[in-house]
């Protein structure tokens, strides 16, 4: 089936034949960026720079329902106070607007999703879901495949694809093995379908992104099979937590990074992401340190966890 996508994807192959470090990092404008953002954006931006790559910025704002206004822009700024400057994709950039500053955005690109996901109506690799929340609960812990022979109409419909490319050595989860949604019912495509569809697009070589993203990974893999492509490399980081499972997030209102003071946040996160740091980092700039980071960045030296828990006031910090 994979031949079925070779036009769709006909860049991908130029990109891996160019073989170049390309990363990305992927926020949600749901708010401005917080410590926990900064890990992960600063791990993403010094794994591909120290690897002399390219970092791009993308926008996934396909939620539209959850973004919050000026959201943005303000975490475009807080990335360059904290000395984080991303490179532009020549491989999309028309499908950037001039408001875009740079990065793809992901409500810019729905004909090319829907692009996707009409090749594969016509290949019959997806049906139309008609369950409630309510159902999928009462049949259990993940969804069963209980509309998948029905030829449902497509209209007032969840879409979701026939997941049959799991690669079954390497999971035995009924999560991994779902059906899972890449259209939901208020017309909205989902995350797990435009992801993947914008990482090949990018030529992304490498995901470094939170732990909490792992358990999608397998999902996202699948798809890579089915189309054909092979899939980047994964590095998950440890989330920042002010307690045992209760990470730092925008729905649980932790509190905006200071851009107008980068430089301690800025240690901070070196620190727990195993950077040597030395006190007297403190005395050079921004645009010295984030050089200091690069040189510096090892990922021998991550945390083993996948939590890290701080004071609510980032004063004290110890791993688990």
């Amino acid at each position: 089936m994979s031949h079925t996508f070779t036009n769709l994807f006909s860049n991908q192959s130029t990109l891996l034949k160019q073989a170049q470090y390309r990363g990305r990092f992927a926020p949600s404008p749901s708010g401005p960026l917080h410590f926990g953002s900064l890990l992960t954006a600063l791990g993403s931006y010094l794994q591909a720079k120290a690897n002399h790559g390219l970092w791009f910025v993308r926008i996934e704002d396909i939620d539209k329902p959850r973004e919050q206004f000026g959201a943005v822009d303000q975490i475009l700024d807080a990335l360059s106070a904290f000395g984080m400057s991303w490179d532009i994709d020549p491989n999309t950039s028309e499908d950037l607007a001039p408001a875009d500053r740079g990065c793809l955005v992901q409500t810019r690109r729905l004909r090319r999703y829907q692009e996707i996901l009409d090749t594969l109506h016509a290949h019959n690799l997806t049906y139309a879901c008609h369950c409630s929340r309510k159902k999928i609960r009462q049949m259990g812990a993940n969804y069963t495949g209980y509309c998948r022979n029905k030829n449902l109409p497509l209209t007032d419909a969840a879409i979701r694809i026939c997941n049959d490319h799991v690669n079954a050595t390497k999971t035995n989860s009924d999560f991994d093995h779902e059906d899972y949604i890449i259209k939901r019912r208020d017309g909205l495509f989902a995350y797990q379908l435009v992801v993947v569809i914008d990482d090949i697009d990018q030529g992304i070589t490498e995901v470094v992104r939170g732990a909490d993203i792992l358990p999608l990974t397998t999902r996202q893999t699948s798809l890579y099979k089915l189309f054909g492509i092979t899939p980047p490399n994964y590095m998950h980081l440890p989330l920042v937590s002010t307690k045992p499972g209760f990470k730092l997030s925008k729905q649980n209102h932790a509190r905006a990074i200071d851009i107008n003071n980068p430089k301690p946040e800025l240690i901070q996160a070196l620190t727990l992401l195993g950077l040597p740091v030395q006190q007297d980092l403190m005395l050079k700039s921004v645009a010295d340190i984030i050089t200091w980071a690069v040189a510096h960045w090892d990922i021998a030296n991550l945390p083993d966890t996948t939590e890290i828990i701080i004071s609510e006031q980032k004063t004290s910090f110890s791993s688990l």
